[in-house]
């Protein structure tokens, strides 16, 4: 059991992927909330753990609602309504995280979950609340929950980068990751005039700033870098005395690729695929990488 413990703390808190500690709260969050609700319903025949959860935690679309409940739309990213619905997602933001992390590093991952949460809140509160097709008041009290927005957004961030990566898909064989998310996002916009309505658009904003991400950090806009600036500690200034008479040696193998160099590869490989790189732009690709991590 301590050798299962110390695993999952390893997972969760100092493994440089951060996929684990994402998989982790959604779990944590999902049990603490299931588990007492479970005990709840046999011994008292009530549901107020649930009720309460749904209350404060899940995001509404109404804005008075809303205004009280500021911090929903953070915390309906990491509810679940299910087992089967945390167990999809989960499983999908595992699958897309490993290769969005294998070429991009894990100082993107954090920020990426959040914007395509925050992104899918946006576009779920401003449908319910703009569009004629949801005047009828019954949808001022509909709720939106579960972290697909943010899932999404790596889908169609990892398609975007590796349009031509494929995997393997049961009953499908190999299909390309393009492919994949344009399946996923015509799906979600036919579903918009469905019963999961709201929960469509959410999906939809969540792939819209996938996309966009990465289209920006082709640029050279890194969304991440203040945010990854705040935990960065700063190196300290060690002063060496002496001439120049000692021994040199060459660092350009630790030396960081410059960004516009990294910027030029990733458009290479949102064209052409990873397969098209060069041997030495496939080392500096790999150099970049390992400063992320």
């Amino acid at each position: 059991m301590s050798t299962l413990w110390k695993d999952i703390r390893y997972k969760l808190l100092q493994s440089d992927s951060k996929l684990g500690l994402l998989i982790g709260i959604n779990v944590i969050v999902f049990l603490a909330v299931t588990i007492p609700g479970i005990f709840e319903a046999w011994f008292f025949k009530s549901t107020y753990i649930a009720a309460f959860a749904d209350k404060y935690l899940q995001l509404p679309a109404n804005l008075k609602t809303l205004a009280y409940h500021f911090w929903t739309p953070i915390t309906y990213m990491f509810m679940h309504a299910g087992v089967f619905h945390i167990l999809f997602n989960m499983l999908w933001l595992y699958w897309m995280g490993q290769i969005f992390e294998e070429y991009l590093g894990h100082k993107r991952t954090v920020i990426v979950y959040l914007l395509g949460g925050l992104a899918g809140a946006v576009f779920f509160v401003a449908a319910i609340n703009l569009l004629p097709m949801f005047a009828d008041p019954q949808w001022q009290a509909v709720t939106v929950v579960g972290a697909s927005a943010s899932v999404m957004a790596f889908v169609v961030a990892t398609a975007t980068l590796l349009p031509n990566y494929e995997i393997f898909l049961m009953f499908l064989g190999p299909v390309k990751l393009k492919w994949l998310a344009i399946f996923y996002v015509l799906i979600d916009f036919l579903g918009t005039i469905g019963p999961n309505a709201g929960g469509e658009f959410a999906h939809l904003g969540g792939a819209l700033i996938g996309f966009i991400y990465i289209k920006q950090l082709q640029k050279g806009n890194d969304w991440s870098t203040p945010i990854n600036k705040m935990f960065t500690p700063k190196p300290k200034i060690k002063v060496v005395q002496g001439g120049g008479g000692g021994n040199t040696r060459n660092t350009s193998a630790n030396t960081l690729p410059r960004q516009d160099e990294v910027d030029r590869i990733l458009d290479k490989i949102s064209q052409s695929g990873y397969d098209s790189l060069s041997k030495q732009e496939k080392e500096t690709l790999f150099r970049a990488s390992n400063n992320d991590r």
